[in-house]
């Protein structure tokens, strides 16, 4: 039997996270996630551009969208990005409470998102410009709710990785998935940004 292999008989559980959790690998990985991610984004922004103009005779872009409302739910995700890069830093350091602290603020903002997504979400349906009303409202609840989802996942992965931190630590597993969530977060917010510009913006202005 090789050195080699006696080494692994000795040390099983190392060589199993070695050689089924390479970091590199894992990093790789999440980044074909995100670009599946962005073709769903970019059929869906194509789709809309093709909609976005077929009113139905119901109401426009600028009949529905209360644009003060839209950037200040906008700040909000902003702001989460911003502390979610608080909460890294802290990581780099090893500090374990400073940074679920920031974890826990970043979450707070993206449920504040949320809690303005579903609130103008209800406020349209109510007005009778559900996603049945038209095909732009079809596209904008479908891009829309899309992103919503998203972040909600994300929200759900945050909280898990702070139970994850607490129990454990800062240890390297939980600081590449900090990593790997800090990616999609981010993306969340380029994507948003698209949103806001493409969907609210030009529709009210355009």
């Amino acid at each position: 039997m090789s050195d080699t292999a006696i080494d692994k008989a000795n040390k099983p559980e190392f060589y199993l996270t070695e050689e089924h959790h390479p970091e590199g690998s894992t990093m790789l990985g999440f980044w074909l996630y995100l670009m599946s991610d962005c073709l769903i984004f970019a059929v869906l922004f194509a789709t809309y551009a093709v909609l976005g103009r077929n009113y139905a005779a119901g109401p426009s872009p600028a009949d529905l969208f209360d644009l003060p409302l839209v950037a200040i739910n906008t700040s909000m995700l902003l702001l989460s990005s911003i502390t979610y890069g608080f909460a890294m830093l802290q990581m780099e350091r090893k500090e374990k409470s400073a940074t679920l602290f920031w974890l826990a603020i970043t979450g707070l903002f993206g449920l504040a998102f949320l809690g303005i997504e579903l609130y103008e979400f209800g406020h349209l349906i109510h007005e009778g410009a559900g996603p049945t009303r038209s095909a732009f409202l079809s596209g904008f609840f479908t891009l829309v709710g899309t992103h919503g989802l998203h972040v909600t996942f994300g929200i759900v992965w945050l909280i898990t990785l702070m139970v994850q931190v607490q129990l454990r630590g800062l240890i390297p597993e939980n600081r590449r998935r900090l990593m790997c969530l800090s990616m999609f977060w981010h993306f969340l917010d380029v994507v948003w940004i698209g949103v806001f510009s493409f969907v609210y913006l030009m529709g009210v202005l355009g």
